[in-house]
């Protein structure tokens, strides 16, 4: 070969681009493990908290999307409130299905259009296993995360054809800072729910994430629970 010739061809070789993620309701502990696992596995990850991102702000999404084009989108930004039916407020129910179910389908409409543009994608939406067997206080968060499965099915199916994967997955119980307030009894009693008799974690959870994204490319439509109770339901 020429002297130089290699070393010209490949200075001249296109860049690869990097694998770009965004994760919503980047200030959780279940956000923040996930984008590490994904930076580790040199992704591009951008990870904003509510002060940088309100999900439920319409313009403010649309001014996010319109600077970042996501290989993968995790809509993991999630509030709870626990109180039965009659204790639910109308502004209670509202906050609960606008942060859980509406922005993660707004999320979903903008980086699907990216996704077309640059032939492909991947949608994960972190629902709950409340949605398929919801405790007793849970009615307006529980509804808002079964939603999610719906909307999981529906936009696997319709943008399959696209090379675009939607999937769903039910953490379990994490403990993290959203679920600190719960009682020892209560955990116990979760705790005994659980067939291994433990809970899941965020590390866990997040290498599920880099997995179903980088190792099951063809899997699409799914929704998978990731402790170890059971429901007719799944």
């Amino acid at each position: 070969m020429i002297p130089g010739l290699a070393k010209l061809a490949a200075s001249s070789a296109p860049l690869r681009r990097m694998k770009q993620a965004l994760i919503t309701g980047g200030g959780g502990d279940l956000a923040q493990a996930i984008a590490e696992a994904l930076r580790a596995a040199e992704w591009t990850v951008s990870a904003p908290g509510r002060a940088e991102l309100d999900v439920c702000d319409a313009a403010a999404l649309r001014r996010f999307f319109e600077a970042i084009s996501p290989d993968l989108l995790v809509c993991a930004a999630g509030v709870t409130r626990d109180r039965l039916l009659p204790r639910v407020s109308e502004s209670d129910w509202d906050e609960l299905h606008a942060v859980n179910f509406h922005a993660a389908r707004a999320c979903a409409q903008h980086a699907l259009q990216k996704m077309r543009e640059s032939g492909g994608g991947h949608i994960i939406f972190i629902s709950s296993f409340s949605a398929v067997q919801p405790p007793l206080g849970q009615i307006a968060y529980a509804s808002a995360k079964a939603a999610l499965l719906g909307l999981t099915r529906d936009l696997a199916r319709r943008h399959g054809p696209e090379n675009i994967r939607v999937n769903a997955i039910l953490p379990g119980f994490l403990e993290t800072r959203m679920t600190r307030e719960v009682s020892p009894l209560r955990l116990a009693a979760l705790q005994e729910a659980h067939s291994l008799g433990r809970f899941n974690t965020v590390s866990e959870v997040a290498k599920f994430v880099r997995f179903l994204h980088e190792d099951l490319p063809h899997t699409s439509g799914q929704i998978f629970n990731l402790d170890s109770r059971f429901s007719e339901a799944l």
